[in-house]
């Protein structure tokens, strides 16, 4: 059995953040409904932005934030629309959404009116920038109110370069996990106390909390952004090898591990240093520069995989900096799951990433790829006690649509 079989989730989600929630959350067995406004999740046609092919049967942009759902697409502004989330809310153990709070005021279905009509139902929030302060209404995505507002992309560039290109949504899927945590602390709770919950996580706060130790670190003088090199550990850096590319060395242990590290560099002159090989007379002479120069001419002289296989042989840590056509072929991946291919109905066999977390009494989760807008509108509805005459009013009036496709 998956863990949670037998939730049901209502998700009125955009873009990547929120709704990869929902994503992570139906592959461990929840139902998870879909609700879109008649104009759709902008997300649906993303693809163009992430530089990919997109259409309905073939989407992986938004299939990584919308697997395991099904889809219905209802209208808010109308009154028998309103009545129909209602009812889904009714049966629901979640709500899930990223809409700002104001908008959730002016369509009756914020977290005070939900809370008063189905007391146990778990309201679940990403925001921009929180609940509090002048920036809670801000409208906040991964590029500015993560990225930027968060401190990554001021904390993380080398010193003096211009900011990095992170992959798109970077924060977005980090934000997704530590909501995903949020519910099912609250789905224990509410077994306990038979009460929902309101559970939020904001892209700022997310972003400045995976930035922990650079935000504890910078009152003790630690100050970002930094330079590779002056590095204060310069066995936790990255150096370019022989044939052009880019590896990251991870020894903590710099003390103890530096006359062995001189000795595999062929530094064995080196061994015993007392300029370099204390990190604390290092740092505190100003000797990190000289020492990385010094690094760097050495690993220019091998290629990266003497280098890995080299000190991964004497049990130090080493990786090289993969990018994802690096990652496509990595065994490791294979191994674990990491990566699934899938076939499309266009033909097309594409890769995809899987969530991290694992059960053992559960077997791989499922990938279901995501559908058509309003591809289960009337499956949900006739769920949900509709009759056939319902739903057909329902549809003339606009209040809920059936399937549509991206045009």
């Amino acid at each position: 059995m998956k863990p949670l079989e037998g939730i049901k989730i209502v998700d009125m989600t955009t873009f990547l953040a929120a709704p990869t929630v929902g994503r992570v959350l139906g592959e461990w067995g929840a139902d998870v409904i879909k609700v879109e406004a008649p104009k759709g999740d902008p997300g649906r046609t993303q693809g163009a932005v992430f530089n990919m092919h997109y259409e309905d049967d073939e989407n992986l942009g938004f299939d990584v934030a919308n697997m395991n759902k099904r889809f219905i697409t209802v209208n808010l502004k109308k009154a028998s629309g309103k009545k129909v989330m209602y009812d889904l809310l009714a049966e629901a153990d979640v709500f899930l959404t990223n809409t700002r709070t104001k908008s959730l005021s002016k369509l009756g279905i914020d977290y005070q009116t939900l809370s008063d009509k189905f007391p146990e139902l778990i309201f679940a929030q990403v925001l921009g920038y929180g609940e509090n302060g002048p920036e809670k209404d801000t409208a906040g995505f991964d590029a500015t109110a993560y990225m930027s507002r968060g401190g990554v992309l001021g904390t993380t560039l080398e010193k003096g370069a211009s900011p990095m290109n992170p992959a798109n949504g970077y924060g977005d899927f980090q934000v997704s996990m530590c909501l995903a945590s949020g519910i099912c602390g609250a789905l224990v709770n509410k077994m306990k106390t038979g009460k929902g919950d309101k559970v939020t996580v904001s892209l700022h706060h997310a972003a400045i909390f995976m930035q922990n130790i650079a935000m504890v670190s910078a009152q003790y003088g630690n100050q970002y952004p930094k330079t590779r090199k002056e590095n204060a550990n310069p066995f936790n850096n990255t150096y370019k090898t022989s044939d052009d590319k880019w590896m990251v060395i991870c020894f903590p242990e710099y003390n103890k591990d530096f006359d062995q590290v001189m000795s595999l560099i062929g530094r064995a002159d080196l061994v015993g240093d007392e300029r370099y090989s204390d990190i604390d007379y290092l740092n505190q002479n100003n000797l990190n520069r000289e020492f990385i120069d010094l690094l760097d001419q050495e690993i220019s002289k091998r290629t990266l995989a003497e280098w890995v296989n080299l000190f991964k042989e004497n049990d130090l840590p080493c990786e090289a900096c993969y990018e994802p056509l690096d990652i496509y072929e990595d065994k490791q991946v294979w191994a674990n799951d990491i990566l699934r291919k899938i076939d499309y109905p266009t033909g097309a066999e594409r890769m995809i990433p899987t969530n991290p977390v694992r059960f053992s009494s559960m077997d791989k989760p499922d990938l279901k790829i995501s559908k058509a807008q309003g591809a289960s509108t009337i499956d949900i509805l006739k769920e949900h006690g509709y009759s056939k005459e319902e739903i057909e009013s329902l549809i003339a009036e606009g209040a809920v649509v059936g399937e549509e496709h991206i045009k």
